[in-house]
């Protein structure tokens, strides 16, 4: 592990970033038109959770919600691990195991900035990794 590379240097920068009024359906079709797996999710300007493809499955359809009328602040991630764009990748590493988390938003003065994901960590640290190989894969849809 590069012990001394910032999170800024290996995030995915610029989330996507949603009302928390807006429906799994709108999630979905952004989440798909932009090849991602997640949004950051805002009530105002202030950032309240994050919602992901297995989200609105899991915690949407499987439990008979409808996509089109139900909002992602019923089904959002609240309580949010962040990091940010400064830190150092190892702290983002020990903080997703400690956590069991995939993703961590990062955010800087309040606002999200980027996205660290699991990916973005094989990607820089295990290039030859399945893992890696999968990530680095243009999205199938």
């Amino acid at each position: 592990m590069a012990k001394h590379r910032t999170i800024r240097e290996v995030m995915t920068p610029d989330p996507i970033t949603m009302p928390a009024s807006a429906s799994l359906f709108d999630a979905a079709q952004k989440m798909r038109a932009a090849g991602i797996g997640d949004v950051v999710v805002l009530e105002g300007e202030e950032v309240c959770g994050i919602v992901t493809d297995r989200d609105i499955v899991v915690r949407g359809i499987a439990d008979g919600r409808d996509p089109r009328s139900t909002a992602l602040a019923d089904v959002c991630s609240r309580e949010l691990t962040t990091v940010s764009p400064d830190d150092e990748v190892r702290t983002a590493v020990r903080l997703m195991r400690e956590n069991a988390i995939r993703r961590l938003p990062v955010m800087k003065k309040g606002r999200p900035v980027g996205i660290l994901t699991l990916g973005d960590l094989a990607m820089e640290q295990e290039r030859d990794s399945a893992l890696a190989d999968v990530s680095a894969a243009p999205p199938n849809v």
